[in-house]
């Protein structure tokens, strides 16, 4: 009895132009969400991304899940900027402030805010891109930490919860308008961390594990 061959299962591919279409609705939400907040209509972010309604839904079934696609990206490029630099090697504190303009620019502490009770932050997609991140970060603390350019008492839950108040525009201020100042008051924040420390933090360091508690 002859054994029968095995039919090789075709894997379709998205076509270019569907991934650039994909691309090009991702960043527009990206843009849109920054300027709007994450309840922008479908049709104005299709409008942005020069593409139709449909192709939208087609890509994204509903809101979270282009919600999530859009925080998964930025959080994935943030975290092969963060790969990068600690493969570069260099000044430690140098590369930990790069991390802090490079998330900046990236508009984080802008889409924070969609991370909400609604939001399914158990996603895997979500929780894969935020232990990467978590690690990278700390990664790149402890080496500022061990060449003694970070002070001691600084956590990861410090850096992310002032990068995110720090870049998150002000109410009633459009967002273009704060641009102007993020990277100033960015700095400022950043020479406050380096070591030695000039004065002693009241109340406690924010962990991972703050940062991710409800």
């Amino acid at each position: 009895m002859e054994t029968a061959t095995p039919v090789q299962r075709r894997v379709v591919r998205p076509r270019a132009d569907a991934l650039r279409n994909r691309e090009r609705i991702v960043a527009a939400a990206r843009e849109m969400f920054v300027e709007f907040g994450p309840e922008v209509p479908f049709d104005e972010i299709a409008r942005r991304a020069g593409v139709g309604n449909a192709t939208v839904y087609r890509n994204f079934a509903d809101r979270d899940a282009l919600a999530r696609e859009v925080v998964c990206s930025v959080t994935d490029r943030t975290s092969e900027w963060v790969e990068a630099a600690l493969a570069e090697g260099g000044d430690a504190f140098e590369a930990l402030s790069g991390f802090v303009h490079f998330a900046a620019d990236e508009r984080i502490g802008a889409l924070c805010p969609m991370l909400c009770e609604s939001f399914d932050q158990n996603h895997p997609d979500l929780v894969a891109a935020r232990d990467r991140i978590t690690v990278l970060v700390e990664q790149l603390m402890g080496r500022a930490r061990e060449a003694g350019q970070l002070r001691p008492d600084v956590e990861f839950g410090d850096l992310m919860v002032a990068v995110s108040q720090l870049t998150r525009p002000l109410p009633g201020t459009a967002c273009q308008g704060i641009d102007r100042f993020v990277h100033r008051h960015l700095q400022l924040f950043l020479d406050g961390m380096r070591a030695p420390a000039r004065s002693e933090l009241p109340g406690v360091a924010a962990t991972v594990e703050d940062m991710r508690r409800p």
